[in-house]
């Protein structure tokens, strides 16, 4: 298992559009240590502060943005070196057809399944 304390003073990008996984989330990575930027719970809200923070440190993405896809503000993420982990309301076994991730996790997540960045 990782190194949880590796989080402290990171600076994570939560996109997620469920309001209630979102609060969740943002409150393990601050538990962590982490900096959350967000979270944003629409693709035009994510790509907003993605441009506007040049000094992001990994982010936690959800695949499906209400029906919008997640995987353009990915694509710009990967290509500034940002590390990625997808989340997924779906079963773990569908993560695993995503071949874009570092890593996918069924949402929500226990905070001891994060994943350093």
């Amino acid at each position: 298992m990782a190194d949880l304390r590796t989080l402290q003073g990171r600076r994570i990008l939560v996109v997620e559009d469920d309001a209630m996984i979102a609060m969740m989330v943002e409150d393990m990575l601050m538990d962590l240590g982490c900096t959350v930027i967000g979270p944003a719970a629409s693709l035009e809200a994510a790509i907003g502060l993605a441009s506007g923070d040049p000094a992001i440190d990994g982010a936690l993405l959800d695949v499906n943005l209400n029906g919008a896809s997640v995987f353009p503000l990915a694509d710009d993420l990967r290509a500034r070196g940002v590390p990625i982990v997808f989340c997924r309301a779906t079963a773990k076994a569908a993560c695993e057809t995503l071949t874009r991730a570092a890593a996918c996790f069924a949402s929500p997540t226990a905070k001891a399944s994060l994943p350093t960045p």
